[in-house]
């Protein structure tokens, strides 16, 4: 694999939307630690990159408040419908759900957090990370998670790693340091391993 194909993407999620939460549902614990890592406070706006159906908005809502500001961002409409219903449901007034690439999306003002949830395709294209720090003040505090090589001597953890990344992503580039573009713009970061090194999740900040 190369390059993250877009195109292969929408189809991928477009199988995947009706029973992503499911599948998503092993790594729950991971997407609480990464908005607690966020350090959001009442009042401020985050970013949700490659938002899916919605699992990180109700986290992220209740972390910055009625006064705050939740931007989700999700190229693929069938996932983008589901979170819009969960939104809907909800009444979430300060809720926003864009339609759009991350190289693409564009909303006013500046955050002052953004969450990279299991987007592995979106942080190895240099152009949607750059959208997306470029619409964060400095001092925005960043965090992303996913898939990521174990040591190459944990071979069973490693074929658990392949299996899910050949169903979640297009590319297996970058998979021994996913968060290496965005660590190349904002510095060193934070990185922990989960679940025997099979995951990570990497926090920094803005210059």
């Amino acid at each position: 694999m190369s390059a993250p194909d877009r195109q292969a993407a929408l189809a991928q999620y477009r199988r995947r939307a009706g029973v992503y939460d499911l599948e998503l549902a092993l790594f729950e614990p991971l997407r609480r630690e990464a908005v607690a890592c966020l350090a959001l406070q009442p009042g401020e706006t985050v970013l949700d990159m490659g938002c899916g159906t919605g699992l990180s908005l109700p986290l992220l809502r209740a972390a910055v408040g009625v006064a705050g500001r939740v931007v989700g961002i999700e190229q693929s409409p069938e996932m983008l419908a589901l979170a819009r219903r969960r939104v809907a449901q909800h009444a979430w007034r300060n809720v926003e759900l864009i339609g759009a690439t991350a190289e693409a999306a564009r909303w006013p003002g500046r955050a002052d957090a953004a969450l990279f949830h299991f987007t592995h395709d979106v942080l190895q294209r240099p152009e949607a990370v750059a959208n997306a720090l470029g619409h964060l003040r400095r001092g925005a505090r960043v965090v992303a998670t996913g898939l990521c090589w174990a040591p190459r001597w944990a071979i069973a953890v490693n074929a658990a790693v392949l299996a899910a990344a050949r169903r979640s992503t297009t590319t297996l580039v970058g998979l021994d340091r996913p968060w290496r573009l965005l660590e190349a713009r904002l510095g060193p970061m934070r990185v922990q391993r989960r679940l025997l090194g099979a995951v990570y999740l990497a926090c920094g900040a803005k210059p």
